[in-house]
């Protein structure tokens, strides 16, 4: 008993000092997301300066070239011309130079100031970036620290594994809400900004009548806009891919490795062996998630120019099968690496199928391409594995 209440004190104590340096990076971390903001309405105004400061560049170069033509032309002309002309078109030609040198002078002022504030935007992401994910980690642990007591000491005395296997789905789910925020953001949002900054330049276009450019910027803005449709369309492909739920897993395979053909020029092949069956929700999910992941490491790693897919259902297993003609690696080297947690891809899919009590082999040789089998308990439909 007096070991409980020493570990209720230390876990105690320990979420007091977490919560308070909880709060403490998350106060700076809004005040650096209000940084980023304020830093975001400066840009947006420095570029519309620069889009205004080019267009005067613009046209006080045509004037400085047409003061040019005049000077030369009552300069070459002295009977048509008197001195006080000669005068008068130095003086302008001389005036127009200063207005076109002070002009460029601020043009690259503010373009300057552009790449500066770009840049400490950039930096200032970093820093909101990284106190979220100090913020993650601590909401991790203290989930576990503010849990049941004797559900703490059950777990220290008879269950780690469990507790280590609960804080990898965890950390997993945390990364993946990143990893998705991190994408609208670089992605849909960036876009979204640079729609609304170039809307209000085609307006300044629309109000000086230059029909022509309009038109060209509102097919710019039409591309731009598809764009992020797609990018929206990807984003709910990879939170779900709803085949899964319509067709079932195999369609969604075929699927998946047709698109995956035509994105990359990599040739595939799919086999299905033995009786299709519908399998739970949960396990078509991670069993596409697993494909998708050993496609996505022929893609980045392999440099392979052909990859096949097989499938087998059996009584009560799966066997999922990708190989492929790439260079190939050592896989001594690579399981020392997956030892050390630093291989992320290939623990990813280790931990996939661990979860799915399943086995992961790696068959691999220099110059020989890589072989990597799944093999899968499914047990019998009415079981409602991972439902």
């Amino acid at each position: 008993m007096q070991q409980v209440d020493a570990i209720d004190r230390v876990i105690k104590n320990a979420i007091t000092v977490m919560e308070d340096s909880k709060y403490q990076i998350y106060e700076i971390c809004e005040s650096a997301r209000a940084e980023r903001e304020s830093l975001n309405k400066e840009l947006q105004s420095v570029l519309a300066d620069v889009s205004g400061t080019i267009d005067q560049v613009d046209k006080l170069e045509l004037s400085y070239k047409r003061a040019r033509l005049r000077l030369t032309e009552v300069s070459r002309d002295f009977q048509k011309f008197t001195e006080n002309d000669i005068r008068i078109s130095y003086e302008a030609a001389t005036s127009m130079q200063l207005q076109l040198t002070l002009a460029r002078e601020k043009e690259n002022y503010l373009k300057q100031k552009r790449d500066e504030l770009q840049k400490r935007i950039k930096n200032v992401d970093k820093q909101v970036e990284r106190a979220e994910t100090l913020v993650s980690q601590m909401n991790v642990v203290l989930e576990y620290l503010t849990g049941d007591l004797n559900q703490v000491t059950r777990i220290l005395e008879s269950a780690k594994n469990r507790q280590l296997l609960g804080l990898k789905i965890i950390l997993a789910q945390e990364d993946e809400r990143k990893r998705i925020a991190r994408e609208i953001h670089d992605g849909l949002a960036q876009t979204m900004a640079n729609v609304v900054l170039r809307t209000e330049i085609t307006e300044r276009m629309l109000n000086r009548q230059e029909i022509d450019s309009v038109k060209e910027e509102l097919r710019d803005l039409k591309g731009q806009l598809r764009s992020g449709l797609e990018e929206v369309r990807k984003i709910i492909f990879n939170l779900r891919p709803m085949a899964l739920d319509d067709l079932g897993l195999v369609p969604t395979l075929r699927k998946f490795i047709q698109d995956y053909e035509d994105k990359t020029k990599i040739r595939t092949k799919f086999e299905l062996y033995g009786r299709e069956c519908r399998l739970p929700s949960g396990m078509e999910v991670a069993i596409y998630r697993l494909v998708q992941e050993a496609f996505s490491n022929v893609y980045k790693h392999a440099n392979a120019s052909y990859v096949t897919l097989d499938v087998t259902f059996q009584a009560k297993m799966v066997k999922i099968t990708v190989q492929d003609n790439g260079t190939g690696f050592d896989v001594g080297i690579v399981e020392a690496k997956l030892g050390k947690g630093i291989n992320f891809g290939m623990i990813g899919m280790q931990e996939r199928v661990e979860l799915l009590e399943g086995r992961m082999d790696i068959d691999s040789q220099l110059g020989a391409g890589t072989k990597i089998s799944m093999l899968i308990p499914i047990g019998s439909p009415e079981d409602g594995r991972l439902e």
